[in-house]
């Protein structure tokens, strides 16, 4: 392996020096002949040649080098970088490790710093921990060497180019039709949501789909750490991103003063990415101040243990009575949605739970659409307790059963 990053880098040099000398660039074909040119010489295995050509040409054509082929590729859901020589790739489900490597900590560091300078933001032994979006809206982890044990860390999580419509989660079996007018009606009708689920459990996508129902004439302010959701049918929407603190430690702009900004910015609705921190305090104020139809997302293993995380992160801006977080919680979320992904790498929401209230230490849910042992989603017998503002044009409570 040591041998082989030698020569690739010998390789590399000749190419780049020749692209230089002639002060232009190379067709495809034309970069792949000249590698092969120099690559002779070495009289390496056909395998060992290929693999060393597609490793230069993205190190030249590429400006994420050797992750840029996976970033394009849409079949794949995630890249996870484990220091220079450890690349996997999620791809249909199934977790991969690909033979390209980087040749050295440095030029791992070096595409980690592009990444993160595209958005502002710095990654160094102050500041080792970053959190970042590509161009195409991917979300990036990364991670510096200084507390990072095998070399730098980067995790890409990928998301369709395409947006992904409740129809097609329909036909994908994510949700059933039932279930999916129902939630569509809740969402016209001006309906708290918030949707839980483990980490690539589909969270973000389904908050996508059921923002298509906001109705247009409503202004709507949306809020994420990073940008990732793609609101496009709204004319009057606002957009905004946290920020991080700059090497100095001036400049972050955190969730919370963002949610507590938006108050007064008259929206109809307010759209939070996903909930981390203390900035559930500002999101359940802003649902219980009369900003109805509010969406957002969370990590949770189950709408009880999504309950359970709230209030923890609640408590991390204030430190009142349990019972009380737990009866401003109930009167500002109408309802929960619940996602898992099954093995095979398939999405599916497994619960849909209405919040009634919160007596004796306990909350009070109506467990709406249930998954049964088949793993198919099934309605309950039970109705939506708070239905007075469910509109009826095409859906009504009866229709669910």
């Amino acid at each position: 392996m040591k041998r082989e990053k030698e020569i690739s880098n010998n390789i590399l040099y000749k190419v780049r020096c020749k692209i230089n000398s002639e002060n232009t660039g190379l067709s495809r074909t034309g970069l792949f002949e000249a590698i092969a040119l120099e690559a002779v010489e070495y009289k390496l295995p056909p395998r060992v040649t290929a693999r060393i050509s597609n490793r230069i040409f993205a190190k030249i054509k590429y400006r994420l080098g050797i992750l840029e082929p996976y970033i394009e590729d849409e079949s794949i859901n995630e890249i996870m970088v484990n220091g220079p020589e450890n690349i996997f790739i999620e791809k249909c489900g199934e977790i991969i490790k690909v033979d390209e490597v980087f040749d050295s900590v440095e030029e791992l560091e070096d595409v980690i710093r592009k990444i993160v300078s595209d958005v502002h933001r710095e990654i160094n032994e102050m500041n080792p921990i970053v959190d970042a979006r590509l161009m195409n809206g991917s979300r990036v982890n990364g991670v510096y060497k200084n507390i990072a044990i095998g070399g730098p860390i980067l995790t890409i999580r990928k998301f369709s180019r395409d947006r992904i419509t409740l129809t097609e989660m329909v036909e994908h079996g994510t949700v059933s039709g039932q279930c999916a007018e129902f939630l569509k009606s809740l969402v016209e009708s001006g309906y708290n949501i918030f949707i839980s689920g483990g980490t690539s459990s589909g969270k973000t996508t389904f908050l996508n789909a059921l923002s298509d129902y906001i109705p247009k004439e409503e202004r709507v302010i949306v809020i994420e750490d990073s940008m990732e959701l793609k609101i496009t049918n709204i004319p009057n929407i606002v957009r905004m991103e946290c920020r991080n603190a700059n090497s100095m430690g001036k400049g972050s702009v955190e969730m919370d003063s963002l949610i507590k900004s938006s108050l007064r910015m008259r929206p109809d609705r307010i759209v939070v990415g996903e909930v981390r921190g203390k900035e559930v305090f500002q999101m359940i104020q802003a649902m219980n101040t009369g900003h109805k139809g509010s969406l957002s997302t969370g990590h949770g293993n189950s709408v009880m243990g999504m309950l359970r995380r709230l209030e923890s992160m609640y408590l991390m801006a204030y430190h009142i009575p349990i019972d009380a977080i737990r009866v401003q919680i109930v009167e500002a979320l109408d309802v929960m949605v619940h996602l898992e992904k099954v093995p095979g790498g398939k999405r599916v929401v497994t619960e849909v739970v209405e919040l009634i209230g919160y007596e004796n230490g306990s909350y009070l849910t109506n467990p709406i659409y249930l998954m049964d042992e088949n793993m198919s989603l099934k309605p309950t017998e039970n109705e939506l307790v708070n239905s007075k503002y469910l509109k009826y044009r095409e859906f009504s409570n009866n229709d669910r059963l």
